[in-house]
């Protein structure tokens, strides 16, 4: 039986991207599509589902028992807002931490949404936003999660964050603006603060819509538009996820 992997998708991409892969579905299936390259999804024992939990949030979730793990993606919306979407999200993901034998990927929103699950502080922070690609220190937790590497760069679109760490989990990485770049809970859960699935053309389409709308100013965006087609370990992260998902 192939790994019944849940994509929980907490927003829709920006419009070019949408077009193209319908969704944040067909984003990270291109993202773990590219990880287990060159076998195929079906080949590696991978099966993704999609699961809009803005715009249906009543039919949406699946049952746990009928899936082996949720991601929850990333949103331009706030996790620690009190929609009646997000806080449905976030007992839903209390419940799959509850679970036997799911385990739970957060992904920017996502990592936020299980860190407000786990009782850990989300808010808006006063150092402004990180964007494009940036460079995290890992942690020890971090370098044996990662192969030993002591860096990891990775697409970033955020200014909320998370403050704390929460009980019982490991930070695995930081920034000088962001403390908390993810963390893990052996067999349990691992999220990242940054955006592993999106190329450069999301991100040179996310920074010009924001620039546009005056949520960039123009030192944020030129900033962003410079390193927005940096290498970044967005695969290497997926594959990682990989290792996580199946681990005995």
């Amino acid at each position: 039986m192939p790994l019944r992997l849940a994509i929980l998708e907490a927003d829709t991409p920006v419009p070019a991207a949408n077009e193209r892969y319908k969704g944040y579905l067909g984003v990270f299936t291109h993202l773990f599509a590219r990880a287990v390259s060159p076998s195929t999804l079906d080949e590696a024992g991978l099966a993704l589902t999609g699961h809009d939990v803005v715009h249906h949030p009543s039919t949406a979730y699946p049952d746990l028992d009928a899936v082996d793990a949720i991601l929850v993606s990333g949103s331009k919306h706030n996790a620690f807002d009190d929609d009646d979407w997000i806080t449905t999200l976030v007992e839903y993901v209390r419940k799959a931490l509850l679970h036997p034998r799911v385990r739970v990927i957060g992904v920017c929103f996502g990592h936020q949404i299980v860190a407000r699950a786990l009782g850990a502080l989300v808010a808006r922070s006063d150092r402004g936003w990180e964007v494009s690609v940036v460079e995290t220190r890992l942690t020890e937790r971090g370098r044996e999660v990662f192969g030993g590497r002591e860096t990891l760069k990775i697409q970033q679109m955020h200014r909320d964050q998370v403050f704390s760490v929460p009980a019982g989990a490991e930070l695995l990485a930081s920034t000088d603006k962001c403390m908390n770049h993810g963390f893990v809970i052996p067999k349990r859960v691992i999220t990242v603060q940054g955006h592993p699935e999106f190329t450069e053309d999301i991100m040179q389409e996310i920074l010009e819509l924001r620039h546009e709308s005056g949520l960039f100013t123009d030192d944020v965006y030129q900033s962003g538009k410079a390193r927005k087609g940096d290498h970044h370990d967005g695969v290497f992260m997926a594959q990682t996820f990989l290792r996580f998902l199946q681990e005995q």
